[in-house]
């Protein structure tokens, strides 16, 4: 999906997008979501597979970089300690971090009976964005049904803007949600590939710049009602790459740093009240859970090849915000309050 050709936005990019310019053009990754939406609620669950197999026994290579840290995700410690995803990544609100965690743990025991008999525990990834601009957060509406539901969903297709975890996620004074792309990296005469998924709920009403042009939503979609927190840079960002190219998690986690290139393309500093998180993984690089042999072999990229990953994934993860406003529509929620989408505005 990601950004129709006809949409009239330019992001001057330099790499092409993969058949369906989503992260799931890496083979083998897998999105899905569930959606929560009555009244005054509009929050849900958002899971990508980084593979299709066991995750937990093969484990993908991953690395996190936290850009800004005001956030409550769970389960980047030991990432960032292992260099290792061994669970679906999770997308959901602040308030509902812990059951969705209890929820992908119990899944994850479904499939592992070794898990914390014969074997250590799980660490499952759960990351948050504080969407109680536009839904009643304080009601704690996502339930493990909801969490079995984005996973048995997940596949290579999946909608973008106001969906699963996304849909009362506020960006930028307009309407966020979930948004995707992807990029295709030629190295040693093989296309790889660069994907990005992002659940968008940072920055400043006013802030918002596409391909070098400003579109204040203040002017194009006047709300007489608005609080000063549009006027304020905060809320969040969660931002996971997908990659089939061999890396390793130092590389890995150089990679997860340039998604700060791309919050500043589209306006964002990363104010205080924002938490930016990174996560970044690899499906060429599997880690067994245990292994005969005491000496693994691990293939990777020469670091001076390194640009044209980091290009690619600052392009995919650009796209991917600007992708997040273009498909969520027009919500109003919690309060009354209406943000409105991209689509909606009459941009000058």
């Amino acid at each position: 999906m990601g950004l129709p050709a006809d949409c009239g936005l330019e992001l001057h990019g330099k790499w092409a997008s993969g058949p369906r310019d989503l992260i799931t053009d890496v083979p083998g990754v897998a999105v899905g979501h569930a959606t929560i939406r009555q009244g005054d609620i509009n929050t849900g669950v958002t899971a990508i597979l980084p593979h299709g197999g066991d995750l937990f026994h093969e484990k993908v290579t991953a690395a996190c970089s936290v850009i800004n840290g005001f956030g409550k995700s769970v389960g980047l410690v030991q990432v960032e300690e292992l260099g290792t995803i061994e669970s679906p990544i999770m997308m959901t609100n602040t308030l509902s971090v812990g059951t969705v965690l209890d929820a992908t743990v119990r899944y994850m025991l479904e499939r592992n009976a070794d898990i914390g008999v014969t074997t250590g525990t799980v660490n499952c990834v759960v990351t948050e964005c504080n969407d109680g601009a536009l839904n009643d957060i304080r009601g704690m509406h996502v339930m493990e049904q909801h969490v079995r539901q984005a996973l048995a969903a997940c596949g290579p297709d999946f909608q973008e803007g106001a969906v699963g975890s996304g849909a009362g996620m506020v960006c930028m004074g307009l309407k966020g949600g979930i948004g995707s792309a992807s990029r295709v990296v030629p190295l040693d005469g093989t296309d790889y590939t660069v994907g990005a998924i992002v659940m968008s709920n940072f920055g400043r009403a006013g802030d918002l710049v596409i391909g070098g042009r400003r579109y204040d939503v203040r002017q194009a979609y006047p709300a007489p009602d608005a609080d000063a927190d549009r006027d304020r840079d905060k809320g969040s960002i969660i931002i996971v790459l997908a990659t089939d190219i061999p890396l390793n998690e130092r590389q890995l986690k150089r990679v997860a740093k340039r998604a700060a290139i791309a919050l500043g393309r589209v306006g964002s500093f990363c104010g205080n009240g924002s938490g930016d998180i990174a996560i970044a993984f690899t499906t060429a690089n599997n880690r067994p859970h245990a292994s005969a042999q005491s000496i693994l072999t691990q293939r990777f990229l020469l670091d001076d090849d390194m640009d044209s990953v980091f290009e690619a994934a600052v392009e995919a993860v650009e796209e991917s915000i600007v992708s997040s406003l273009y498909h969520a529509r027009t919500t109003t929620g919690v309060r009354g309050n209406t943000y409105p989408g991209f689509l909606s505005c009459r941009w000058e």
